[in-house]
């Protein structure tokens, strides 16, 4: 635990808390979802600013704000979804654990809003809350899903899962790859520590699911294109 933990306990959770109070009239008001999208969005800002975090983004000019999108990325730490739903100039929901959906007020304000809750592996009804994200795309808005399932240790990417991928193609959308680098170092697996630092966000071009014969195509160029960017941005 340090300095910024503490920021966390006894500035970002009170935040939140009001946020929440404030985003069940803001759903009841719009039901769509899309006035929560923009406390979010806000929140995701507001949390970079009080730890201290610089982003730096690379690609903002490779997507279309009024258009939809199946966004991936990778995951390596607490800090990305905050930080994209602070950066992405789109009106965007997330794929969550259905067990967040369970926490009280947290979990009705953000099911309200559009987010969708997953059953965690590869069984039938995995697969059924997983497809009500198509839904989403298909209503105009842009989903997010981590392919790799969970956060990865060491920052180093995780092999993709097809649930993400079947998505877009249900969906319509065409799948915008979004790599993170840092974010691990700023808030590490099984710790507690928030750190100082700065976390590098490139957007690739986005990839059409009709250009590909199989799910699994679409899934490997997208893990590539991920993969590529974490071995090349890294360095620099």
């Amino acid at each position: 635990m340090n300095l910024r933990t503490l920021l966390f306990f006894f500035i970002l959770i009170p935040v939140m808390f009001f946020g929440l109070l404030w985003s069940v009239f803001v759903n009841m008001l719009d039901p769509t979802g899309d006035g929560f999208h923009k406390v979010t969005a806000w929140w995701g800002r507001f949390s970079a600013k009080l730890f201290g975090i610089s982003i730096e983004v690379t690609g903002q000019e490779n997507y279309n704000p009024d258009q939809n999108y199946l966004v991936i990325s990778n995951h390596a730490g607490m800090a990305d979804i905050p930080l994209l739903l602070g950066i992405m100039n789109l009106n965007l929901r997330f794929v969550a654990k259905e067990e967040l959906g369970k926490i009280p007020l947290f979990g009705n304000v953000i099911k309200k809003a559009g987010f969708v809750m997953i059953k965690r592996g590869q069984n039938r009804e995995a697969l059924k809350s997983l497809l009500q994200a198509s839904e989403v795309l298909k209503s105009g808005r842009s989903v997010h899903i981590f392919p790799e399932g969970t956060r990865s240790l060491t920052g180093e990417l995780l092999p993709f899962k097809r649930g993400a991928f079947l998505v877009a193609q249900k969906g319509g959308a065409p799948v915008l790859p979004v790599t993170i680098i840092g974010s691990h170092l700023i808030t590490p697996k099984k710790s507690l520590k928030i750190n100082k630092g700065k976390i590098r966000v490139i957007i690739s071009k986005p990839i059409p699911p009709s250009q590909f014969k199989s799910v699994e195509e679409l899934m490997a160029t997208s893990s590539q294109i991920i993969g590529n960017n974490l071995k090349q941005f890294s360095k620099n």
